[in-house]
């Protein structure tokens, strides 16, 4: 059971990070495909300005070490799985 749900940490946030970031890359990229300039600080298209990038990490840090976090300790309860075996 631990080694189950050990899996299951050490997959699904990676997943969730993954989709979270390409979720809004997709929307900056549209964003600049249609002439508009993405503010990174509000999350959204403007019709004009600059914007410098500013990194996801530094814009969600508790969304990204969270679930960096959760995925380590799900390596944690993988490796006690493992070696406590099934039996």
């Amino acid at each position: 059971m631990i080694l189950r749900v050990g899996l299951l940490l050490l997959i699904l946030p990676p997943l969730a990070l993954m989709t979270a970031y390409m979720v809004e890359l997709s929307a900056v990229d549209s964003c600049l495909d249609g002439g508009g300039a993405w503010n990174y600080s509000a999350s959204r298209c403007e019709s004009s300005g600059d914007y410098s990038v500013i990194p996801y990490m530094q814009r969600h840090p508790l969304f990204v070490n969270g679930f960096m976090l959760l995925s380590v300790l799900g390596l944690l309860f993988c490796l006690v799985g493992l070696y406590r075996g099934r039996g």
